[in-house]
């Protein structure tokens, strides 16, 4: 008979490491990443959870077949090491290879870059993610949604977690992915947008993290059929500024956490932070113009923003406001979804916004109509039958405080941080038109 009690081994970490001082007895874990035979001494690097530290070992210790991606247990005394990435190094007293690879990789770890094209890169996906490049993107992205569940949390929101098989779009058009859910008609959802909006009358301040599912044909850098928002809806507001102040505290939050226990990352990758202590606002139709009169060229469409145009205005901003970040606010009502409140002093825009960083939309949001004649009235102009959508509007007809919320699409922001360019570089499988494996 046994029992368990929820104990278990705690990994040493690189961090641990380097904290135990000039001569420190340690046992590890990880695979080899790199192997270097120098004669009378073999230099092995290996791959821990987080980080890599380099080993040295006297070839008469090393088991035989050891190599590449073996997965070893190794113990030795941890000591400074000024020539050794990080400063530190392992003498190896016993290594053990706890497992040993099938066939050689396919990619060279060992170098400081893949150097790889886009679609070879992803086809060996399961393998290159092993570089320790590859990998320092994910745990970037990581602190990102840490310091959104962290901040939102703090600021007095429940996190939910809403279907994605649904039975109506939440942002209409041709773009979702269809389904036969036992015979009847069903989607994979868009956004949650119509479920976070449904949390305010319960919750009041509600986020979430989850897939997004876009049936868009595009075959651009920063499209994804499938991407990760990070969502989050608030009542009682008192504009969408309340949406957007929101917004720019987790973004200050990320960046603080990304500096202090992200270094590492940051290092490797070269990434510059950004900061988000004072973000301007500019009103669509100004932003337009702005950029437009300092850069020499004719605006081309008056209801929505081009690619080419959300980098000059990202470079406007930046050269005017010293910003990474800027918020386009007043998007005109023709191309805001059915659920975008108006704005009432100018009805053709919308009390809504999109965040710019670095030149491309990351984020969409704005204020949401929460009257229930002004919703069904707002959906018959636009064609809508109000009957499809009878559960949503459940939230309108028995009452719903003024609230309004945001999505943020992850894999753009990392793949800004992180000066990609590629938005498949920021998903760890990215789906797109033609991908569905690995």
């Amino acid at each position: 008979m046994k029992f368990v009690t929820g104990s278990s081994e705690k990994l040493t970490t690189y961090q641990q490491i380097a904290e135990g001082g000039q001569s420190n007895p340690v046992t590890v874990h990880g695979a080899v990443h790199s192997l270097r035979d120098m004669g009378g001494l073999v230099f092995l690097t290996l791959r821990l959870a987080r980080g890599a530290v380099q080993c040295v070992c006297p070839p008469e210790i090393l088991p035989e077949g050891l190599c590449e991606e073996c997965a070893v247990a190794l113990s030795g005394t941890a000591r400074e090491e000024p020539r050794a990435p990080g400063g530190y190094e392992i003498a190896v007293e016993i290594l053990t290879i706890l497992s040993r690879p099938a066939a050689p990789m396919p990619v060279a770890l060992g170098k400081g870059r893949l150097k790889l094209n886009l679609d070879t890169e992803l086809a060996l996906r399961p393998a290159a993610l092993r570089h320790l490049r590859e990998r320092a993107v994910f745990k970037v992205q990581e602190g990102l949604v840490r310091a959104f569940r962290d901040y939102l949390t703090g600021q007095d929101f429940t996190e939910v977690h809403s279907p994605k098989i649904v039975h109506a779009g939440a942002e209409g058009g041709s773009n979702i992915f269809k389904l036969d859910y036992f015979g009847k008609k069903a989607y994979l959802a868009q956004s949650p947008q119509f479920y976070k909006q449904t949390m305010v009358g319960v919750f009041e301040r509600v986020f979430e993290v989850g897939p997004v599912f876009r049936a868009e044909k595009h075959a651009t850098p920063r499209h994804l059929n499938e991407y990760t928002g990070l969502d989050f809806e608030m009542g009682y507001i008192h504009s969408f500024y309340d949406v957007i102040e929101m917004e720019t505290g987790y973004l200050r939050r990320a960046m603080e956490l990304l500096s202090k226990e992200y270094a590492g990352e940051l290092e490797l990758l070269g990434i510059e932070l950004p900061s988000a202590d004072k973000i301007p606002c500019l009103r669509f139709d100004d932003a337009k113009r702005l950029a437009a009169e300092k850069y020499g060229y004719q605006i081309r469409d008056p209801y929505d923003l081009e690619p080419e145009e959300e980098a000059r205005i990202g470079q406007y901003a930046k050269e005017e406001f010293g910003s990474d970040f800027v918020f386009v606010t007043h998007y005109p009502s023709k191309k805001r979804p059915f659920y975008a409140m108006d704005d009432p002093e100018d009805p053709k825009y919308t009390l809504s916004f999109d965040l710019l960083f670095r030149g491309m939309e990351v984020t969409t949001g704005g204020q949401r109509l929460h009257d229930y004649a002004q919703q069904v009235a707002k959906m018959e102009d636009r064609g809508m039958d109000p009957a499809e959508f009878e559960s949503y509007l459940m939230i309108h007809k028995h009452g719903m405080p003024p609230h309004g919320g945001l999505g943020i699409g992850l894999e753009r922001l990392t793949m800004k941080l992180c000066g990609l360019d590629n938005v498949r570089y920021a998903s760890l499988f990215p789906r797109d038109r033609s991908r569905l494996e690995p």
